[in-house]
């Protein structure tokens, strides 16, 4: 089943996603070369502790960390380490979370790891961010589950070919076998949301005041295909092109998105895309 917030609930889920949204900025400083990927996991525990929140992340399913770090070609899930030290040039994708009197915020970002990245790189992460906030916009009372997938879907093949120089890398891999989901009392909740339009899937739910999703597209340079590790978690690409992954959590509302990870509740951005947001509840 769909679980459907009242006004009050979704009040409580903003405060939840301005907790990720603080470990966000908090980890986005230490995200510097010579950290190690533990490091970023410590920080993101005491922020945490200092919101009087708890983790959604740690134990998850037996996951052993506070947020998923991601480097390079893994796509999703990576453990935190102290011999994964970041370097010069990479980029890092973080996924976090929380949970405030049992209500979960979830969202991701990729950051830069000092200077000096490709241009395919940097260009990567931008189309990967505004086909999130494209299927963002494209959460509107009245349409489906399925216009949201298709809107991150076109914005993403609407984009130029990737390349390097004058030579193309090909397409954009929209990653297949991971997606956006339902949040609320838990982290992972009905519906799950793909990036692309399946026939198989069909239309999927109607959009209501009250359903909140995680909206999160994963991209590639080059495969839509992975695999997972042996340690049960760390997905990386098949082809070991590297990856972004972008999210926030979003509540709909009879006034329309608010997006509870954003620290705005995505005023701005949703603004450029002509989408008025939902009056911040905590404001």
């Amino acid at each position: 089943m769909v679980q459907i917030k009242t006004p009050e609930q979704i009040a409580k889920m903003r405060e939840a996603g301005l907790v990720v949204a603080a470990i966000h900025a908090a980890t986005r400083e230490a995200a510097v070369p010579g950290a190690t990927t533990k490091d970023l996991d410590e920080v993101a525990r005491k922020v945490i502790a200092d919101h009087g929140a708890k983790s959604n992340f740690l134990g998850y399913g037996g996951f052993p960390a506070t947020i998923c770090t991601s480097v390079n070609e893994v796509v999703v899930h990576g453990i935190p380490d102290d011999k994964t030290v970041l370097k010069d040039g990479d980029i890092i994708s973080i996924d976090a979370g929380a949970i405030v009197d049992g209500w979960h915020g979830d969202a991701a970002y990729t950051a830069f790891v000092g200077t000096g990245h490709a241009p395919e790189l940097v260009e990567l992460s931008r189309v990967t961010e505004e086909s999130m906030w494209a299927g963002i916009a494209a959460m509107r009372l009245g349409n489906r589950l399925v216009d949201i997938s298709k809107a991150i879907e076109t914005y993403i093949k609407r984009q130029p070919r990737p390349a390097v120089g004058d030579h193309s890398l090909g397409r954009y891999g929209i990653i297949e076998d991971y997606g956006g989901h339902g949040i609320g009392t838990e982290m992972h909740m009905d519906p799950h949301l793909l990036n692309y339009v399946s026939r198989k899937r069909g239309k999927g739910p109607k959009l209501v005041p009250g359903l909140c999703l995680a909206i999160e597209p994963m991209v590639s340079l080059g495969t839509p295909q992975t695999e997972v590790l042996k340690d049960d978690w760390t997905v990386i690409t098949t082809d070991g092109t590297w990856s972004s992954h972008w999210e926030h959590s979003i509540a709909l509302t009879e006034e329309g998105p608010l997006v509870l990870t954003a620290v705005d509740g995505g005023k701005a951005k949703l603004a450029e895309l002509g989408v008025t947001a939902a009056p911040d509840p905590l404001a």
